[in-house]
């Protein structure tokens, strides 16, 4: 610990790094590359909307079921003519979802589970969601995902700049696309708990990528005014700055969501924990490589557009092709005494005997008496 700890303020003070911003087009195309495959995902396989936002029927057992998971399954697909989700809850009771199926038809397949089940009608619950109600969560949904970007664009570019915030919506989306896709390629079912996990896992992402963008700000201030960064090098050290405190952070957070996935989720059978902690767990994944790979690299790449930053890079470039400066930290720098006649307003050396002015002050402090 005390080595990583060394290791991060070395990474702050600028004394080691490695350079992201030269190397991002590697990572520009690992991202198109997981971003495409994604989308394919997507279209391919689709989303496994779930009953909140289709509208349906859950219909839960009495306790201590005898029949199997699978054997419900099977019964509830006859009676319905749907796909059918069931669980089995910790009491042994079972949950029975079926979505996208009319309410109208709920108590024939109510009534046709308990005959299969060997259970009564009425020891059966069932929750019938309609359609048109889950249009609505769907709608709300998108709705506060569309006003959460804005709002982030805005803050953004009033507390930053324009090309901030741009950098920034672009990793957000960026986040949002693999996230959807992965859940379409693993084929988990989507609930309010997703949409609550995305919320959650944008501003996790905005984290990151915010810390990173206040220490680009504070060190690119009158960045003009020198003549030995260009804005990329000052982007790089600002990722290098901040980089052991993002993995930090993304790895205390990604462990008690991987135990919600992995341990709730896939060892304990706890399948409601899914729809959320995988959200989450590949959305904090996601956003911690966006802040570091994706924003500040696009944030650099449109600074470096500007009129004013291209001659800042000819000016240190040049300067550089001189020899007068080699781009390291001034306490970094080993200083060539070979060369040095010593500062220009010294005073030349006295040639010759001194003559001391006689001193008006020469006796004062003696013994009284007689001098010799």
């Amino acid at each position: 610990m005390s080595k990583l700890g060394g290791l991060g303020a070395r990474l702050h003070h600028g004394e080691v790094g490695y350079d992201f911003i030269k190397s991002r087009k590697i990572w520009y195309g690992i991202s198109i590359l997981i971003t495409v495959l994604a989308i394919v995902g997507l279209a391919v396989r689709g989303l496994h909307m779930g009953i909140e936002f289709q509208g349906g029927a859950v219909f839960t057992t009495p306790k201590n079921m005898s029949a199997s998971v699978a054997q419900a399954e099977t019964y509830a697909e006859e009676a319905s003519g749907h796909d059918a989700i069931v669980q089995k809850l910790g009491d042994g009771s079972l949950r029975i979802q079926i979505t996208a199926i009319d309410t109208g038809v709920s108590g024939k397949i109510k009534t046709e589970l308990s005959q299969d089940l060997k259970v009564s009608p009425e020891q059966i619950n069932a929750d019938l969601v309609g359609p048109s109600w889950g249009e609505q969560i769907a709608n709300k949904a998108w709705l506060g995902l569309g006003i959460f970007l804005f709002l982030v664009v805005i803050y953004l570019a009033i507390a930053f700049e324009w090309r901030m915030a741009v950098a920034a919506f672009i990793a957000l989306i960026h986040d949002i696309t693999i996230t959807v896709g992965i859940y379409a390629l693993v084929g988990f079912e989507v609930t309010p708990g997703t949409v609550i996990g995305l919320l959650t896992i944008l501003g996790y992402s905005l984290y990151d990528t915010v810390v990173v963008f206040d220490s680009l700000k504070e060190q690119t201030h009158d960045i003009t005014k020198q003549t030995r960064w260009t804005y990329s090098e000052i982007a790089n050290r600002s990722i290098n700055g901040t980089l052991v405190r993002s993995v930090n952070t993304t790895v205390v957070a990604l462990l008690p969501v991987g135990a919600l996935l992995f341990i709730g989720g896939g060892v304990l059978g706890a399948g409601m924990l899914n729809d959320i902690s995988l959200s989450l767990f590949v959305g904090l994944a996601a956003g911690a490589y966006s802040s570091i790979f994706i924003a500040t690299p696009l944030v650099a790449d449109l600074k470096e557009r500007e009129p004013s930053m291209r001659t800042l890079k000819k000016r240190v470039l040049a300067k550089r092709a001189q020899g007068t400066d080699t781009g390291e930290p001034a306490e970094n720098r080993v200083p060539d005494d070979s060369h040095d006649d010593g500062p220009a307003d010294a005073v030349p050396a006295v040639v010759g005997p001194r003559h001391q002015p006689a001193s008006r002050n020469r006796g004062r402090g003696r013994p009284p008496g007689k001098r010799r």
